[in-house]
């Protein structure tokens, strides 16, 4: 494949430290799938409000993304985008805000996330008064689904099609969704629907068991990590850090060391992109060898780490490896 002119300014002008780090991720990403590898890929922080589906829903419909894992604020988030972002409010002064300014911004139903305030009403609310629903039929049916398998119902649905304020080519939950690309959400309660579907259980209109919960997902991951690690394996690329990366890559060890299945392959690739500083005693901030005496990746795994911020080295890689 013909390189585009991104990629080819990137191998240009990346030529050292992180810059050429960020080149040999991608080509090592790129490389692991051409060989018949299969890849995760992780998202923490806020990287759906950061509108990382322009580049990542690309990459799902082109066959790069095989399964994600991603925190129940990311599963949302994208979806909020895609029905409310006219009423979106940028405030990129948001370093000069005071507790005042905040409090102001509170009281107006703007919820922010660094430069981007998420409205409530239009966000949060519109896509509750649907997914209850959902949420309800399927415990009369006595169903019991996954975080996303919900979300998923919903955008199948088409019922919020008429809320659709961006090209919908831009959401990668529903380039997920298209394809019923497998999700692993870990601890889903911490995010906003999680919290609306608490609240439906304390009224008692809802029963906690009709969510499938963290356990449920990591035996299921189990399951497909079984089936899809053949040949070259399965590939391990880390947006940020904490719960969304450290969940997923747990699996290894917990099939190899506590169910001793010893036929269990490593994860064939393993980057990381991170603004944490390398430190011992930091999960998101330990460097990849670390995980070589957790039983997670093999001596000789491909293993990159890129030190800066995702919402900039992301969509970067992305372009190299779909060539543009």
């Amino acid at each position: 494949m013909t390189k585009g002119p991104i990629s080819q300014f990137i191998q240009h002008h990346y030529r050292h430290f992180n810059a050429a780090a960020l080149v040999d991720a991608a080509k090592g990403y790129e490389t692991h799938l051409l060989e018949g590898g299969k890849m995760m890929v992780t998202l923490a922080g806020a990287m759906s409000t950061a509108e990382l589906g322009i580049s990542f829903a690309e990459m799902i419909r082109a066959g790069k993304v095989d399964i994600i894992s991603c925190t129940g604020a990311n599963l949302e988030e994208d979806i909020m985008n895609l029905v409310a972002h006219t009423h979106y409010k940028r405030v990129p002064h948001y370093r000069d805000l005071s507790p005042q300014d905040e409090w102001e911004l509170l009281e107006k139903g703007y919820n922010r996330v660094t430069d981007t305030c998420i409205p409530e009403e239009e966000a949060f609310r519109r896509i509750q008064q649907h997914i209850f629903k959902i949420w309800k039929d399927a415990e009369t049916n006595g169903e019991r689904y996954f975080p996303h398998e919900y979300m998923y119902k919903l955008l199948l649905s088409g019922v919020m099609k008429e809320h659709y304020e961006i090209d919908p080519k831009h959401s990668w939950m529903l380039a997920a969704a298209e394809k019923n690309i497998p999700i692993v959400v870990p601890g889903w309660e911490d995010s906003t629907m999680g919290n609306i579907f608490a609240s439906y259980c304390i009224k008692g209109e809802l029963k906690p068991s009709t969510m499938k919960s963290g356990i449920e997902y990591m035996t299921t991951l189990s399951e497909w990590y079984r089936a899809n690690s053949g040949g070259k394996g399965v590939g391990f690329f880390q947006i940020g850090g904490g719960i969304a990366g450290d969940f997923p890559i747990c699996v290894v060890p917990m099939m190899y060391q506590d169910l001793e299945w010893h036929d269990v392959p490593f994860w064939g690739y393993f980057c990381q992109i991170s603004d944490s500083t390398t430190s011992y005693g930091s999960y998101s901030g330990a460097v990849p060898n670390e995980k070589i005496t957790w039983g997670k990746l093999d001596i000789h795994t491909p293993k990159f780490i890129v030190e800066s911020d995702a919402t900039i080295v992301a969509p970067l890689i992305f372009a190299y490896i779909l060539g543009w």
